[in-house]
């Protein structure tokens, strides 16, 4: 159902959140050093192109394949190469330890999976690796720039400080902030976001 979802929102929307790299994101990756990145739920690869771009190597998915499809159009487009492949969440793995960095944008999900998830990546990142996580926390419910309209798939830094262990992380970042999307039709307008960047210990 979610993959259908998806699909019928990328297919009927010439981008759904533009083509530009996620603000956030491309702060983090101009001050890392290139390396080999997995970007989970990329969907029409805006972050991922960014990434190839400054010479990282990309590894992406996501369940749409049409999310898929215009992503590799958009790198083909921007002259970089981007290992993308159609998977679930729970269902994708990588090797241990494989990853110089992993980001995690606006990547909601229920708790239960979410807790799981975090915990299924934390696996794949190397030490000294780094974590870079963007998303809606609970402020954001009744504003129109995006995000679910569940409570339970917000995340607030106190929800982060769990999933991410400062035994296992250094956390760099972590902070409510309220800022203005234009990241296309679906993230535009003022919204409340919560930011993440964490180092593997």
């Amino acid at each position: 159902m979610q993959a259908e979802f998806w699909n019928d929102r990328y297919l009927n929307n010439e981008t759904v959140y533009g083509t530009l790299p996620n603000a956030f994101f491309q702060q983090c990756i101009d001050l890392l050093n290139p390396g080999k990145i997995m970007l989970p739920a990329e969907g029409e690869g805006r972050n991922a192109v960014y990434a190839a771009k400054k010479g990282w190597q990309v590894a992406a998915y996501d369940f749409s394949s049409i999310a898929r499809r215009k992503a590799l159009q958009l790198a083909e487009l921007n002259g970089v190469n981007i290992d993308y492949e159609v998977a679930d969440f729970m269902a994708y793995d990588a090797e241990n330890q494989s990853m110089d960095a992993i980001a995690l944008i606006y990547t909601h999900m229920q708790p239960d999976l979410r807790k799981s998830f975090h915990h299924k990546i934390k696996t794949w990142i190397k030490p000294g690796g780094s974590l870079i996580l963007e998303a809606f926390n609970p402020m954001q419910l009744g504003l129109s720039s995006g995000g679910p309209k569940e409570p339970a798939m917000l995340y607030s830094p106190e929800i982060l400080q769990q999933d991410f262990s400062q035994t296992e992380w250094e956390i760099k970042i972590l902070e409510n902030l309220e800022t203005t999307l234009h990241e296309g039709p679906f993230h535009e307008g003022k919204a409340q976001i919560v930011r993440l960047l964490a180092v593997r210990l």
